[in-house]
């Protein structure tokens, strides 16, 4: 149930935050000599008026496809770590997490890989323009795996690593302490909208203790694009990152992603736990009403921060 939950709450999470996305990806990756956007707001208002509003969904087909099945899968880890762990708690929580944001890196990589390649593709011209590279997100990885073998098509797949590995463990880890300090428990009226809080700040920590990893992962999986390298390796785009732009280059594109983070974040994990919960309830006794102590235990199994 861990797994289907989490198919269910990551395709809710895409149709979310997919706009929001192609933004940070355009800001992290243009040009510092000549930049097309000045922010945040104008580049979604460039993007709406030259490419229209299909545009912001850009290659959606491949997170789409993925996201669901990454996030079947990290759901489904964390939760079968956590038992194996024994006991629910905020350590266990992290290690859980980043358990599992490590195993769908592989997963992920490919995916983030054609997603960015789609955003990039027709940045700046009118919306009546045909010309395309890319078909879709799967002519996308053909194409690339045609060029540069495997090791082309997981392009960043150190810098994912190393932003999802501690990412996600402070994704749950967060989930788990705001949901325990809320007191989400199911009779609570306010339960929704106490889940949807801790979801979507979950998020927000999530990508703020990670951001700086994705500014170069996102530059490292759009160079080339054209035909042109301009980065050799990790410690190559850091360096002239910083060298061009100072380190504020590591904040580029962060308004868009944490004005994602929290609703895409809200939705999955708070359908992810409704879900969760409804399945959990429904397995229960249903003939008579259970002892105080099962009662208990029942309401134990439930609670949102166990997922």
């Amino acid at each position: 149930m861990d797994f289907v939950a989490g198919c269910i709450g990551g395709a809710a999470g895409v149709l979310v935050g997919h706009p929001f996305d192609t933004v940070k990806v355009r800001l992290q990756v243009q040009s510092a000599e000549k930049p097309l956007y000045r922010g945040t707001f104008h580049c979604f208002q460039s993007i709406v008026r030259q490419e229209s509003m299909l545009g912001l969904y850009k290659g959606i087909g491949s997170p789409m496809m993925g996201l669901t099945f990454i996030n079947a899968i990290v759901f489904g880890v964390q939760g079968n770590t956590m038992r194996l762990l024994g006991q629910d708690t905020p350590v266990n929580q992290f290690l859980a997490g980043a358990a599992a944001g490590a195993i769908q890196c592989i997963i992920c990589c490919p995916i983030e890989l054609a997603k960015t390649r789609m955003q990039m593709q027709g940045t700046g011209e009118k919306k009546s323009s045909t010309r395309k590279v890319y078909k879709n997100s799967l002519d996308c990885l053909a194409r690339i795996y045609q060029r540069d073998g495997l090791w082309g098509v997981n392009r960043g797949m150190v810098t994912t690593l190393i932003r999802e590995t501690p990412g996600f463990g402070v994704y749950f880890l967060t989930y788990d302490v705001l949901t325990r300090s809320l007191g989400c428990e199911p009779e609570d009226p306010y339960m929704i909208p106490k889940l949807l809080f801790a979801g979507g700040m979950s998020g927000i920590a999530s990508w703020l203790s990670t951001y700086p990893v994705d500014v170069i992962k996102s530059r490292l999986q759009a160079d080339g694009v054209g035909g042109k390298f301009q980065y050799s390796g990790i410690m190559d785009c850091t360096r002239k990152s910083i060298e061009r732009e100072g380190w504020r280059v590591f904040t580029r594109g962060l308004t868009s992603t944490l004005l994602r983070a929290f609703p895409v974040n809200a939705a999955t994990f708070a359908t992810v736990t409704l879900f969760l919960m409804y399945v959990r309830q429904e397995e229960g006794p249903k003939d008579c009403e259970p002892a105080p102590q099962h009662h208990a235990a029942l309401q134990q199994q439930v609670q949102p921060s166990s997922l």
